[in-house]
């Protein structure tokens, strides 16, 4: 009996599903719901689109490539193709790799289905899977296998563990990822109810509303007063639509008001000053980015300074990107190459691709790593993607520096020297 069989047997319940949360539901007491899924309402925040561009973009950008463990060199081998030039007949690598990862961030979950040859049993082709159409559950066996949706004919597939990539989001049980959005859902709903209300505040003409008094008394209903439906309604829903009909909206800003009947219209003063909107906008941001780990001049807010950018783009490749990217590198080793060559190679990711514009900061690790002997300059043209010259496979360090075990020795000659030199001058 095959592995896929005894999976199927030893299957006792149906595939877990997450709950699809909306908006609306995750809600908190008193904010306004806006309506939308999760994902497409959050998205409609410029901070979290940019949030999961700035990080997606990050992942697709950085080269994928399979790597001797012990030489550190590039090896030859067939994954690369897959790798580096085209993972399916549809996506190059970066769309294959930003998709991932937009769905890791916004799912909590991304999938990428590996196609093997019917006989070796090689990778053949590497098919990025939306998170909403594939769902990870545990048989009682404690293996893991994913109910797998086809997108256009809709039938059901079930793929084992080893023919999935899976990279996750936070996860609390250590195979499923709960979305960045649904751990945010409180913060973001109050974010799109502050859009919500910017939008209706110039919808209605950029005045607030107000009030329409009298002393007669409106509520009684007639029996010549009728809705669309044939309903009783009474004299206030006629005059509020009618109000709302012909003085509210951009297109009726300024329109002369006739009021008759004793009816007085006063105007609750309230401004986007006294609700604090800037000042609740910029805090909305600062929570976004800080759940994302992405910092906030990647986002075109917070102050901007040099200094204090460098350091804050350190901080986002060490703090926020690798371990992401070291996920990333375990899961398609584990799953991309067999048991005796994960044992020499590795897949990696280079992650000095996120430094190609910022020239000072890569301009100074190169200039430390070659004095300290780290990188040769063929090392550092690699790293470039450019070619090697004759002569730079050597490495070259300091004579500043000594062992500590030969400090006395060296001191001691370099002041016999120095005094050699001297009395040969005088």
């Amino acid at each position: 009996m095959t592995r896929f069989e005894r999976g199927i047997r030893s299957m006792t319940r149906a595939p877990a599903v997450r709950n699809s949360t909306t908006v609306a539901s995750l809600t908190a007491a008193g904010a306004l719901a806006v309506g939308d899924t999760s994902i497409s309402g959050a998205m409609k925040l410029s901070t979290v689109n940019r949030c999961i561009e700035v990080l997606s973009d990050s992942i697709a950008k950085m080269p994928i490539y399979v790597m001797d463990r012990e030489t550190r060199d590039r090896v030859d081998h067939p994954i690369n193709d897959l790798l580096m030039f085209r993972p399916n007949s549809v996506q190059t690598p970066t769309v294959m790799k930003k998709m991932v990862e937009a769905n890791r961030n916004s799912g909590g979950n991304g999938y990428i289905m590996i196609i093997r040859h019917p006989v070796t049993m090689r990778p053949q082709q590497l098919i990025p899977v939306p998170d909403e159409l594939c769902r990870p559950f545990l048989d009682t066996n404690g293996l893991i296998w994913y109910h797998v949706t086809h997108p256009f004919t809709g039938k059901s597939m079930l793929v084992e563990g080893n023919d999935m990539v899976h990279v996750r989001a936070y996860s609390r049980n250590g195979w499923d990822g709960i979305s960045v959005l649904q751990r945010a859902s409180e913060v973001l709903a109050g974010g799109r109810a502050a859009q919500q209300y910017n939008a209706n505040y110039y919808q209605n003409g950029g005045h607030p509303s107000g009030v329409l008094s009298t002393d007669a008394d409106l509520s009684r209903k007639k029996t010549d007063l009728r809705d669309a439906e044939g309903n009783l309604v009474s004299y206030y829903d006629v005059i509020r639509k009618e109000w709302e009909q012909h003085y509210n909206g951009p297109a009726n800003s300024g329109r002369t008001a006739v009021l008759d009947n004793g009816l007085k219209y006063e105007p609750i003063s309230i401004s986007n000053r006294d609700a604090q909107f800037v000042e609740q906008s910029e805090l909305s941001v600062q929570d976004i980015a800080r759940f994302f780990g992405v910092p906030l001049y990647k986002l075109q807010a917070g102050k901007q300074s040099y200094n204090s950018n460098e350091q804050n783009a350190i901080e986002y490749i060490v703090a926020t990107l690798h371990p992401i990217v070291s996920q990333y590198e375990e899961e398609l080793t584990y799953k991309l190459l067999s048991p005796s060559e994960a044992k020499r190679y590795k897949i990696r990711m280079n992650m000095m691709a996120e430094l190609r514009g910022d020239f000072t900061s890569r301009a100074a690790w190169y200039k430390a790593m070659r004095e300290i002997g780290v990188y040769s300059v063929n090392d550092i043209l690699a790293l470039e993607d450019l070619p090697d010259v004759e002569g730079g496979d050597e490495r070259y360090a300091s004579l500043n520096f000594v062992p500590l075990s030969l400090w006395r020795e060296a001191t001691i000659k370099k002041l016999t020297e120095g005094g050699t030199n001297n009395a040969n001058a005088t």
